[in-house]
């Protein structure tokens, strides 16, 4: 099967999990992504969990975003490591890394080094703040909480009247390299035109505040300071988890048709006669009264026994699952979410699947996430063109891996 992106070649200089989250994206669509890694490999190579003993190779981590990716060890502190990143970056499409901002320039692969080096090509950093920012802030290290705590995301995050809470994931991370795609797409795009490439100067921080919702119109127009509400919603009423007789339940009912539904589908029509919560807009004013009302009633049944109640009357719902309950979902599985890969000396183990359903050229699973420095020869030989005494040298000198 052809895919969309095949044909566009990535030289990926990432770590972690920002920039591998785009570069997994890009390679799902079929381009070829080479990702760059020092010798000692990828940072995210030692983090858990390991399938079986802890090795390089077994790390569930960095398997779950490398995947359809190929790896190459190259010693950047070597001038014949940073050769060979030029003769790369001349004949590839796409550069993608997530240093700080200092850290290209140094390398001597800073945007404007680049475009001397291939004017096509398209650059793609994600940083905690920015290339283009605030003296001091290019210098300023920044993981994902970091991004989470200054974006405002974690003060509107967890039980209401409670301390701020990082998201459960690290969204600042993922966001940045979803953005970080979409980015690299319009560039591509528009290199078509003009046989120009761009750089996409992306932050962790403006990826999460741009994603702050109606938290940033409620302080813009209202002058209100948002805090957490647990799962509740701010402006819509009831929109929030329930604790049920065993687990808990979501129900957003979104308009006052759903509202009126709701009411009769749990026994308590009265409701809707009530003044208080006639409209949204009531109901989010009078929610301290309602709110107690429909977790007497919820908590009555089952999650399941709910489920089948709303289910029947086509009211939007959901439990909350855990990571069992959805790993083992049968739509999951329909949906190609959860997919098995082959992986060298671990053998087959799942990891979660692309969310790209492109009718013709969806984005899929279809390699093993490389062992470090499994390609270094590959690339060096098939695509710079190295003879095997070259590369044999290389490999003495400490510029690529010996074995992988």
């Amino acid at each position: 099967m052809s895919r969309a992106l095949e044909g566009i070649r990535v030289v990926d200089l990432s770590h972690v999990l920002a920039a591998p989250t785009c570069t997994m994206f890009l390679a799902d669509l079929g381009a070829e992504v080479i990702h760059i890694e020092p010798p000692h490999g990828d940072d995210s190579r030692e983090f858990g969990p390991f399938v079986g003993e802890h090795d390089k190779n077994r790390s569930g981590y960095f398997i779950s975003l490398n995947r359809n990716k190929k790896s190459m060890v190259l010693n950047l502190k070597h001038e014949k490591g940073k050769k060979i990143l030029r003769e790369l970056i001349e004949v590839s499409d796409i550069l993608v890394e997530n240093f700080r901002p200092t850290t290209m320039k140094k390398l001597g692969f800073g945007w404007e080094e680049i475009q001397k080096i291939n004017p096509g090509m398209i650059y793609a950093s994600i940083c905690g703040f920015g290339h283009n920012t605030l003296p001091g802030y290019d210098t300023r290290p920044a993981y994902d909480m970091v991004a989470q705590g200054y974006s405002g995301i974690m003060s509107i995050t967890g039980p209401e009247g409670g301390p701020p809470c990082r998201v459960g994931s690290s969204v600042g991370d993922i966001f940045a390299g979803h953005q970080a795609v979409i980015g690299i797409l319009a560039a591509l795009f528009r290199r078509e035109k003009t046989g120009r490439g761009q750089h996409h100067d992306g932050a962790m921080v403006d990826g999460l505040f741009c994603v702050l919702e109606n938290a940033v119109a409620r302080y813009t127009i209202e002058n209100t300071i948002p805090g957490p509400l647990g799962s509740a919603h701010p402006s819509i009423t009831p929109f929030q988890g329930f604790e049920t007789k065993d687990s808990w339940i979501i129900t957003p009912i979104g308009n006052d048709n759903l509202w009126a539904t709701f009411c009769r589908t749990i026994g308590r029509e009265n409701l809707t006669d009530d003044v208080r919560f006639a409209t949204n807009p009531l109901r989010t004013q009078n929610k301290n009264e309602l709110i107690p009302i429909l977790a007497d009633e919820l908590r009555k049944k089952t999650s399941k026994e709910w489920s089948d109640i709303f289910e029947k009357a086509q009211l939007p719902y959901s439990p909350i699952n855990t990571m069992r309950d959805i790993c083992e979902d049968p739509h999951i599985s329909y949906r190609k979410m959860l997919v098995d890969i082959e992986q060298p000396g671990i053998g087959t183990m799942k990891i979660a699947g692309s969310p790209i359903h492109l009718s013709e050229t969806p984005g899929e699973v279809y390699a093993h996430a490389p062992l470090l420095g499994e390609h270094s020869e590959e690339v060096l030989r098939d695509i710079l063109r190295y003879s095997q005494e070259e590369i044999e040298g290389l490999k003495e000198e400490g510029v690529i891996n010996k074995i992988v």
